[in-house]
């Protein structure tokens, strides 16, 4: 996120990116949405799962315009400073022939980095370089917006290590005292304390803290150096995730088409609606990751018909997921992280292996997951305060940057472990402000400069289809409108106890 514009890496054809925008999307969050579809009633949950889809594609759509935005003014530049460098009429313009373009299954030449003289020219908002986010902010927004923007996806990547340091100690704490109480059958029909006893004196709190000291100990660590992911860690992961999710889905509707489904969810809760926002909010959240997803593509002619149906069958299988698990189990003993029904219930599934990889998945996908978006905190952080020309003291780059980057997340996980409440205020607040704001204002910024540089008649092809103004106000009126929704029902809330 920090970093500078980079290579775009080995192209792949549009549908494996699709694929992979749907692994991007697809994680953590959906584990917390069967809850919280549980505690704000099923017709409530549908629509605004639905609503929500549709704005997090808007918002999609306006970070690629951005994208091809950022492309065409950095051709502009370099075409600029090559003028000024040469010198010379006879390399005073652009010519067709100095640029690659990466459009397509094979790569073609010839292709204009942009004709100042055909400001509309079809190539100009080709998207070949990959901008991230920080690059497009620090080129549309003024220097207040540029450390609005990196405050906010710094907020937010520590509510996604605060998610990830709680998931991995609960998943590890209610296989390791299930499996010590022998409690195989009790999942479906009681709950547990914190206070509750795990081994012998030692409390399920105490396990749980345990776990979260060891994992602290484990991956800290790693934000002292440069984590980076493999191919063969991602295909691992996501072999795993989706084993997880199917067996889950599978099982459930094996004992709804049964008739032993116990759960009655309410139609509509109107109090379990706040979390609920946060809590999709967080589980479409993929606009921070789309230069690096959406570059590659090698072909782009119809990325906004690809990116739809992406959404589409996310919002199809966040349904399924949740509509089976809200039928299946007693909304009352539903759990934060809904893998944790599986463990230790017995009526749903008896085979010890299966219960145990569903309890204990999280724990790998997630923990592969914290180092790098660790390192990407910590990079953000270094970021912020750069100042050009400047380097850092030894101590405060090894040393500093990486304490105040893995301290504040585990310290609120060691107070809490409500991952809903995590997930939700999360979403609610730094997700609609990456998901939203930023795309909104990026889209908004980059059409005024596009219009100042090249004229009112500039065609990007990559032009979002909401291409009136209306709907970046309407999207930042509907975030601000979540804000003040959110903080007052948490502050009612806090008034009732």
């Amino acid at each position: 996120m920090a970093g500078g514009i980079t290579e775009t890496g080995e192209l792949y054809s549009p549908y494996v990116g699709l694929v992979y925008m749907f692994n991007l999307i697809v994680g953590t969050g959906a584990l917390t949405m069967p809850k919280a579809f549980a505690t704000a009633g099923w017709v409530i949950s549908l629509i605004l799962i639905a609503f929500l889809g549709f704005m997090s594609y808007m918002t999609t759509t306006f970070v690629i315009e951005a994208m091809a935005a950022a492309n065409a003014q950095l051709r502009w530049k370099r075409c600029e400073k090559q003028k000024i460098d040469e010198d010379s009429d006879a390399s005073s313009h652009c010519s067709e022939d100095e640029v690659v373009i990466n459009d397509g299954y094979e790569r073609s030449e010839t292709r204009p980095i942009l004709s100042v003289q055909r400001p509309g020219s079809y190539d100009s908002f080709e998207i070949i370089e990959r901008v991230e986010m920080g690059q497009m902010a620090s080129m549309f927004f003024n220097k207040v917006g540029v450390n609005m923007f990196y405050i906010c996806i710094i907020i937010y990547l520590y509510g996604d290590l605060t998610i990830y340091a709680a998931a991995v100690p609960i998943s590890l704490m209610e296989v390791a005292c299930s499996s010590d109480n022998h409690s195989c059958s009790a999942g479906s029909s009681g709950n547990y304390n914190d206070t509750d006893q795990c081994w012998g004196p030692v409390k399920r709190i105490d396990a749980y803290r345990i776990f979260l000291t060891a994992f602290s100990l484990l991956l800290g660590p790693f934000v002292f150096f440069n984590a980076q992911k493999t191919k063969y860690l991602q295909i691992m992961t996501s072999v795993m995730r989706w084993l997880a999710f199917v067996i889950m889905i599978i099982l459930a509707l094996i004992r709804i088409s049964k008739g032993q489904g116990k759960g009655h969810p309410p139609v509509a809760q109107f109090s379990g609606i706040p979390n609920l926002f946060g809590v999709c909010v967080y589980s479409f959240m993929c606009q921070h990751s789309l230069p690096s997803l959406v570059t590659p593509i090698s072909y782009k002619k119809h990325m906004n018909k690809l990116v739809l149906l992406d959404y589409v069958l996310i919002l199809g299988f966040y349904s399924l997921l949740s509509f089976t698990a809200i039928f299946c189990f007693n909304n009352a003993f539903l759990k934060d992280m809904y893998t944790l029904n599986f463990t230790d219930n017995c009526d749903v599934i008896d085979i010890s292996f299966i219960r145990y990889f569903l309890g204990l998945f999280p724990v790998f996908t997630i923990s592969t997951n914290f180092p790098i978006i660790a390192v990407t905190l910590r990079n953000n952080w270094k970021t912020l305060f750069h100042r050009e020309g400047g380097t850092y003291p030894w101590i405060v780059d090894r040393i500093f940057f990486p304490l105040i980057t893995l301290i504040p997340p585990i310290i609120v996980a060691y107070c809490t472990h409500d991952l809903e409440t995590l997930v939700g205020i999360t979403g609610a607040y730094a997700g609609t402000g990456i998901q939203y704001i930023v795309p909104a204002c990026l889209v908004y910024f980059s059409r005024k400069d596009m219009r100042l540089l090249f004229g009112s008649d500039v065609i990007n092809k990559h032009k979002s289809p909401f291409k009136h103004s209306f709907w970046v106000w309407f999207v930042l009126v509907w975030a601000f409108s979540c804000f003040i929704f959110v903080t007052a029902n948490i502050v009612l809330n806090e008034s009732k106890h």
